[in-house]
């Protein structure tokens, strides 16, 4: 089987190009600048082009790279099959609610910040509507590594902690993420792409881990003692994983579960080992 993954220098990107040619597919790869491959048959497309932390100063860039571009692989492209990843941040408007993929989004124009949700829809709604049947969506929850290289929370204190650092973090006890692990999502885009999935999948975890439970987890496993610098409170949604536990049999893994792991790979690491 034949494989694209457009924005292969992304973090999710790169794991795919990495677990494809590991199991022995035929994996392209463009270039970030090379767009030839709009004039290739591309097999199965994993579409991970997008911008994420600097999406607000590139406003251009951020649409040209969740819609535009997508738009003319849709229209002029030779594919089989597309998954389009989109993100869970969608559900930011639905604080303390169930996000099950059939919500009903609430996303302001006039906000500066919703371009990057707004732009993120439109992309899904070309998918959904305008790809004669042959994409879908994967609407991805905070997304980690054993590494860490792809940066965030979970970056700035797994680290220091496993030196057995004490330290402050500039968050509140009370912040709560979905946390999923990057090879249980490469294996569920990988399968939504081979069994033809249809419509809209969240891939997160299906539960969120407050930044409260996941420093004493920490400190539990390391002795770090982590001091929030803020206690204020901000609810999250709840990320529904249920229609890809009942379509694909999906069973992430949990982060405080897989947490000693990732804790033991980082002091071996501080200590050479």
């Amino acid at each position: 089987m034949v494989f694209t993954v457009l924005g292969a220098g992304g973090f999710v990107g790169a794991h795919l190009v990495e677990t494809l040619r590991r199991l022995g597919h035929q994996v392209h790869a463009p270039a970030r600048d090379d767009t030839r491959w709009l004039e290739q048959d591309l097999g199965h497309v994993f579409y991970c082009i997008g911008l994420t932390s600097d999406y607000y100063a590139r406003p251009f860039d951020t649409v040209e790279a969740h819609a535009s571009l997508l738009a003319r692989l849709l229209r002029d492209g030779r594919f089989e099959r597309l998954v389009y990843l989109s993100s869970t941040r969608l559900y930011d408007s639905l604080p303390g609610q169930l996000a099950e993929e059939s919500a009903v989004l609430q996303l302001d124009p006039s906000n500066p910040r919703h371009l990057y949700d707004l732009s993120k829809a439109l992309g899904e709604n070309l998918c959904l509507h305008h790809s004669a049947g042959r994409a879908c969506v994967a609407r991805l929850a905070c997304v980690y590594s054993d590494s860490l290289g792809e940066g965030g929370f979970l970056a700035q204190v797994l680290p220091k902690a496993a030196r057995g650092e004490s330290f402050v973090i500039d968050s509140s006890p009370a912040y709560a993420r979905d946390y999923v692990h990057v090879g249980d999502v490469t294996a569920l885009l990988q399968t939504m792409l081979e069994k033809g999935a249809q419509g809209i999948y969240n891939l997160g975890a299906g539960q969120n881990t407050c930044n409260g439970d996941l420093l004493a987890a920490v400190e539990r496993h390391t002795g770090a003692q982590v001091t929030f610098a803020r206690q204020d409170v901000q609810q999250a949604a709840q990320i529904s994983i249920d229609k890809a536990r009942r379509d694909f049999a999906f069973q992430p893994r949990q982060l405080l579960d897989h947490l000693p792991v990732m804790l033991e790979r980082l002091k071996r690491l501080h200590h050479g080992t």
